[in-house]
């Protein structure tokens, strides 16, 4: 597998080994002639351990689509990974704000709220004593 130094950069920064992917080219279809009929130019990229895939044919080069489905791979991971780590840090924060105990003037305020809540509910009643 022939990788750009980027890739390799991007793949590290991951922690994910170039053996944990596999390559596969097929016919691409579409605008680019008799070329691309005859020859396996999309690249499919799957990363064995996540199952996830991506599909290259914008090129007519076999290369360029192989780079090209292995950059959108690789970016899919970053954003996994980083919607992963903020999900974390969002539940942290999130178990914190619970444990938190209440001042006494948030306890006070919602005690008040309640009281006119009632006083509300009171004012409902039925008019003219309901016989």
């Amino acid at each position: 597998m022939a990788h750009t130094a980027e890739i390799l950069r991007r793949m590290r920064d991951l922690s994910v080994h170039p053996d944990d992917f596999q390559e596969r080219f097929s016919r691409s279809g579409g605008p680019g002639g008799q070329h691309v009929n005859k020859v396996s130019t999309a690249a499919t990229v799957r990363h064995i351990p996540t199952g996830q895939s991506v599909t290259a044919s914008d090129s007519r080069s076999q290369g360029a689509n192989r780079l090209l489905a292995m950059n959108r791979l690789l970016d899919g991971m970053e954003t996994q990974r980083k919607n992963d780590l903020l999900a974390r840090r969002a539940a942290v924060s999130k178990a914190r704000r619970q444990r938190a105990k209440r001042s006494r003037g948030t306890k006070r305020k919602l005690v008040a709220d309640k009281r006119h809540r009632g006083e509300t509910k009171k004012l409902r009643g039925r008019v003219g004593g309901g016989e």
